[in-house]
């Protein structure tokens, strides 16, 4: 399939669905992650055939070679974003187009063949469209979505693949702050990095996670919630947490986040953070932020409110930092006025609550 190809969808409904009642039980406390739909997306590709066989199906095992290459050389990737039951009744995702985007850079990134755009979108709203019932309802919730793609070809030998699966599943989710959205402790590595100039830190890829792991479990037994790593060449600036981008607000309306020099994923909650705080009348910069300059603004004042974004918990505010050599508060440690409104603002946008002058909501059903 080219990029300019309409690739079409055998739905075949899955024989044995959830009940309705098993269901309603599981969408009470669905949490996050933990509860899947009846269906998911395939789609396969092979080098000199392309994107073929697409289809809806039921949720099930995927049957895997021992020799397949993903195992044992990553090529991985995928995505996550949500899907919204509006108050009319109406479901809605927040910029599919730019997850889509993410898909096709991080692809390129990691040598594997570029889904294009609108088969991406569209396998989404394929799944939303037939496990519709599984979207629960409620202020905070939401049916995540999660697109990835791996090498399935079935060979040893280091080179890229020449044949992939794309699949979707989807997970209900509830609130992701069960008691209200409080801040959160953030641990800053002393020794792990995340990425480095050059390597895959821009991309979606699972590798980056799995090198955060470590470090996370520094982080909780230091008695945090998230790490905060530094870049890794002088390791002095902060890139981003573990899997949230980060932002500073200062007593001048100033809205800082380190800029996207190819360590940093390109958050798409980040990218409308900065368009809703600029048009909110912050002044908004992208600029490295050092660790030490973060301790020293905390200190004097002058730096108001840190929080951290992305998909699952949307905006959460940071507010105690903790290192080697001791910890300090940011505001007293309570969620700033700032990280707040932008939080209700962007949530209500989202759930197609507030006014959406930049078009990111997509109704889809």
């Amino acid at each position: 399939m080219s990029g300019g190809d309409k690739l079409d969808f055998e739905i075949r409904p899955n024989p044995a669905p959830v009940s309705a009642a098993d269901r309603a039980a599981l969408l009470a406390n669905p949490g996050f992650g933990r509860v899947f739909t009846d269906h998911m997306v395939t789609i396969r590709y092979a080098e000199g055939k392309g994107w073929y066989d697409a289809r809806v199906e039921a949720r099930a095992p995927i049957p895997m070679d021992p020799a397949s290459a993903v195992l044992h050389y990553a090529q991985e990737i995928f995505e996550g974003l949500k899907a919204y039951r509006t108050a009319d009744g109406a479901v809605t995702m927040f910029r599919p187009e730019a997850n889509a985007r993410r898909f096709i850079a991080s692809a390129k990134r990691l040598a594997m063949p570029e889904l294009p755009a609108e088969t991406f979108v569209e396998s989404l709203r394929r799944l939303v469209e037939i496990d519709r019932d599984w979207i629960p309802d409620g202020p905070d919730a939401s049916l995540y979505l999660r697109p990835f793609m791996f090498a399935s070809e079935v060979f040893l030998g280091v080179r890229p693949a020449n044949e992939y699966l794309y699949c979707v599943i989807a997970s209900p989710a509830g609130a992701y702050f069960a008691g209200g959205v409080k801040p959160v402790t953030v641990w800053v590595s002393p020794d792990y990095t995340r990425a480095a100039p050059g390597g895959t830190g821009a991309a979606k890829c699972g590798g980056n996670y799995a090198a955060s792991l470590a470090a996370q479990a520094e982080a909780i037994e230091a008695g945090c919630d998230q790490v905060v790593f530094l870049d890794a060449v002088e390791r002095r600036f902060v890139d981003e947490l573990g899997g949230m981008n980060v932002f500073f607000v200062y007593d001048d309306n100033t809205l800082v986040t380190p800029p996207l020099t190819g360590t940093i994923l390109p958050g798409i909650t980040r990218d409308a953070v900065l368009t809703l705080a600029a048009a909110s009348g912050h002044r908004v910069e992208e600029r490295p932020i050092s660790f030490a300059d973060w301790q020293a603004d905390a200190a004097s004042g002058r730096l108001r409110e840190v929080f951290a974004c992305g998909t699952a918990a949307v905006i959460t505010p940071i507010g105690r930092v903790r290192f080697p050599d001791g910890e300090f508060l940011i505001g007293g440690g309570e969620p700033g006025r700032s990280t707040m409104a932008l939080r209700e603002q962007l949530v209500a946008i989202q759930r197609g609550e507030a006014e959406d002058p930049q078009g990111w909501v997509q109704r889809v059903l």
